[in-house]
């Protein structure tokens, strides 16, 4: 966590970027929840991701997004509250 990010109660996938600053808001003031992040997902800058959240395989989130919701696969999301605004055509990585 170089970048000064705080990823808490998280499962990340594989080839996933976390962009500096974003956090995991885990606790809503009772129970802790947990933020699920799938494989080759792209967390832009100062996301927020308000837990309990899914974000599919492929995912992308714009800088300073506040996602409070489930994002579906190679969906990019933005804003605040984060909405989709297009589907992503996702390349496969040559492994």
């Amino acid at each position: 966590m170089e970048h000064f990010s705080y990823i808490a109660n998280a499962q990340i996938g594989a080839h996933t970027n976390i962009g500096a600053g974003t956090i995991t808001g885990n606790h809503d003031g009772g129970k802790k929840h947990a933020t699920e992040i799938g494989e080759d997902v792209f967390i832009g800058s100062d996301t927020m991701l308000v837990a309990p959240v899914k974000l599919g395989d492929g995912a992308r989130t714009g800088a300073g997004a506040v996602v409070t919701k489930n994002v579906p696969e190679d969906t990019l999301v933005v804003g605040m509250p984060a909405r989709a605004i297009r589907k992503l055509e996702r390349k496969l990585k040559k492994k």
